[in-house]
C-alpha cells in the first residue's frame, strides 16, 4: 500500500481509510454484482440498495425526520445559492442572509443576481469576518421568506457554535465543510445542503435536506431541473447521477456509525481543535489565529504568521515534512489547516510539533 501523507486541503478533503480500502478492494467488482461501481446503471438493483442504504444510515446517523427529502444533486453547494431563492423566494418576498464570509458573500450575491429582495446582514464585515454575530445585532424580518447562513465559513475559519434564532423563519444553511462533524438538530431548518467534499465524500455530490412543507413554494414555471420537486419525485434519480459519489457516501455514513455517531465525531473534532489553538494561542503572538475564541472553527484552523515571507517558508518546510494543503486561500493567504472528520488525530499532533519546531528556527 502506497503511503499517505497528512492531508490538510481544504477541499476536496482528506476521507476516512476505511472508506478508501473498501472503495479499492471492489472497485474492479462488486460484491455479487460483477461490475464495478463505476459502471453499473443508477436504475439497476443494486444501486437502489446503495441509494436506500445510504439514506437510512443517514437518518440514523442525524437523525433526520421522516418530513424531511434526503436529495443527492450535483452542481455543487455553488448551484444551491441560486436554487435555494429560486424555489423559496417569491417575487415580492424578502430573504435575510446573514454572511461571515466569502461563501456567505458569495450566496447572496447569487440571490441578488437574480432579482430577489436580499437583506444581507454581516456585522463582522468590517473585521474581515473574525467572528460571528451576537444575537443582538441580527435584526431578522420575520416575515422574510427564510433566512440563510454558513455554518462554518472555510476561507476565515469561522463557525456558528449554535444556528442563529430565526424565530419561525425557514433556517436555510450552508452546511459545506462542518456537516455531521458534530451533532445536528435537522428540524430547526428548512433546508440544509452540503457539497461532498469535505466531511461525506468525494467531489461532485451535493447533499440536500429539505423540509415538506417548503417544497409547495417552487413555482411551476422553473426549469425542470432546479425544482427541487423534480427530485424528491424521481428519488434523486431524474437524470443520472453522481452513482461512485453516492456511494462512497454510503461507506461514509456505515463509518461514521461505526466511530460511534456524531457525538462521538464531534468530541474528537473539538479535542484536535483545542489542541491545535492551544498552540498557536502558546506562541506569544508568532502564530495569530485569524478567528475570535467563541467562533473558530474546528474544521478550518486559520492563522497568520509575522510576515508573508515566514508563512510562504512555512508551507515550504511543511510540504517537505509529508504535510499537504497548509496554504490559506489565495483571496486571504496565511495558513489554513483543514481538519475534518476524517483527519487523524496523529496529524494534528505532528503539526503541533512541527509548528514549536518552526518557531524555534524563526523566531
Amino acid at each position: 500500500m502506497a503511503s499517505r501523507i497528512f492531508n490538510f486541503n481544504a477541499g476536496p478533503g482528506v476521507l476516512p481509510e476505511p472508506v478508501l480500502e473498501e472503495a479499492q478492494r471492489d472497485l474492479m467488482a462488486l460484491p455479487g454484482v460483477g461490475m464495478s461501481v463505476l459502471e453499473i446503471s443508477h436504475r439497476s438493483k443494486p444501486f437502489d440498495e446503495i441509494l436506500q442504504g445510504c439514506e437510512s444510515d443517514m437518518r440514523r446517523l442525524a437523525g433526520i425526520p421522516d418530513n424531511y427529502r434526503i436529495l443527492f444533486l450535483q452542481g455543487g453547494a455553488t448551484l444551491q445559492f441560486s436554487m435555494v431563492p429560486m424555489n423559496f423566494l417569491p417575487p415580492v418576498g424578502k430573504a435575510d442572509y446573514v454572511v461571515t464570509g466569502a461563501w456567505g458573500q458569495k450566496a447572496a450575491k447569487e440571490a441578488q443576481r437574480l432579482g430577489g429582495n436580499i437583506a444581507v446582514l454581516a456585522p463582522a464585515e468590517k473585521e474581515n469576518f473574525d467572528r460571528v454575530p451576537e444575537p443582538k445585532e441580527l435584526q431578522l424580518d420575520p416575515a422574510a421568506a427564510y433566512v440563510h447562513f454558513t455554518s462554518n465559513e472555510t476561507i476565515h475559519g469561522v463557525e456558528w457554535p449554535k444556528e442563529p434564532n430565526a424565530d419561525g423563519v425557514p433556517l436555510v444553511c450552508d452546511a459545506s465543510s462542518d456537516i455531521f462533524s458534530r451533532p445536528i438538530d435537522v428540524s430547526r431548518y428548512g433546508l440544509i445542503y452540503a457539497g461532498a467534499q469535505k466531511n461525506l465524500g468525494p467531489s461532485g455530490v451535493t447533499l440536500v435536506l429539505v423540509r415538506d412543507d417548503l417544497l409547495a413554494r417552487s413555482p411551476k414555471a422553473l426549469p425542470t431541473l432546479l425544482d427541487y420537486n423534480t427530485h424528491v419525485k424521481e428519488h434523486s434519480l431524474y437524470n443520472t447521477p453522481p452513482v461512485f459519489g453516492v456511494y462512497v457516501i454510503r461507506l461514509t455514513m456505515k463509518w461514521l456509525l461505526a466511530e460511534g455517531g456524531l457525538e462521538a465525531m464531534g468530541r474528537r473534532n473539538a479535542a484536535k481543535a483545542k489542541a491545535l489553538y492551544d498552540a498557536l494561542d502558546a506562541s506569544g503572538g508568532y502564530y495569530k489565529p485569524h478567528a475570535r475564541p467563541g467562533s473558530r472553527s474546528n474544521m478550518n484552523v486559520t492563522f497568520r504568521l509575522p510576515s508573508e515571507d515566514l508563512e510562504k517558508r512555512f508551507v515550504s518546510e511543511t510540504k517537505k515534512a509529508g504535510f499537504e494543503g497548509l496554504a490559506g486561500h489565495r483571496s486571504v493567504g496565511g495558513i489554513r489547516a483543514s481538519i475534518y472528520n476524517a483527519f487523524p488525530e496523529a496529524g494534528v499532533t505532528a503539526l503541533v510539533s512541527f509548528l514549536e519546531d518552526f518557531r524555534r528556527r524563526n523566531g
